[in-house]
Parts: structure tokens; C-alpha cells; sequence
């Protein structure tokens, strides 16, 4: 059984990154005593953040740039907030056929998300 996966990213500036996950997703940063490491977490989805400066810029991965699909409860409301807030869309919200109402982002590193709500499967 797997729970609650936590995500590791390299990214170019950690507080660039922090300051990301905080107003735009609504992250909370977590105080840790790790010298270039910043740690996010909404509800129990965990991501480790660690600067690479010299790394590949996730931008530049193209369709590997992808790293989580998240599940959200008041998908809608998430949508209109992280919106509002200055995310940049790579997908609309829109439902599926294989019963998820999704959408996807690009963060201010490059990283892709996709979020998805279940609306159910058609008959």
C-alpha cells in the first residue's frame, strides 16, 4: 500500500520556488534547518524542494517536466483560486472521459501538475 507521496524537485532559486507554493498554490512552508532545501505541504501532499543551479531547468525536460497528479476536494474552488492567484494554465479545467475533472499547471520553475477531482465514470 503507498501513502502519501512526497515529491522532490531540483529548482534554480529555493525562495523563488518557496514564495511559488505559497501564494500561488497555497502551500505552507515548513521551517527546516536544511541549507538550501525548503519543504511544502497542503493537506498531504509534500513537496521537498532542494536548488540546483547548474541542474537542467524543468522547462527544458518538455513532456518529463510532468512530476504529480494531485487529487483535490472543491476542485472548482482550487481552480478559480490558483487561477486568481497568477498560475499559469497548461490544461483548462474540463471533465474527462475516464471520469476526472482535471486541470494542469506550469510552476514558476517549469514543473508540471496535473490536479483531478473523480466526477464519476459515463455510462
Amino acid at each position: 500500500m503507498l501513502r502519501k507521496p512526497r515529491y522532490v524537485l531540483a529548482v534554480h532559486d529555493v525562495e523563488r520556488t518557496a514564495a511559488y507554493y505559497r501564494d500561488v498554490l497555497g502551500f505552507e512552508i515548513l521551517d527546516i534547518d536544511a541549507p538550501g532545501w525548503r519543504f511544502f505541504v497542503n493537506g498531504d501532499c509534500y513537496v521537498m524542494a532542494g536548488e540546483c543551479r547548474d541542474a537542467l531547468p524543468a522547462a527544458e525536460l518538455g513532456d518529463h517536466s510532468y512530476f504529480a497528479y494531485i487529487g483535490v476536494d472543491a476542485i472548482d474552488d482550487y481552480y478559480r483560486d490558483v487561477r486568481a492567484r497568477g498560475a499559469e494554465e497548461v490544461k483548462s479545467i474540463r471533465n474527462e472521459p475516464w471520469g476526472m475533472r482535471e486541470f494542469g499547471i506550469r510552476t514558476v520553475d517549469g514543473h508540471r501538475i496535473m490536479f483531478g477531482s473523480p466526477v464519476g465514470l459515463p455510462k
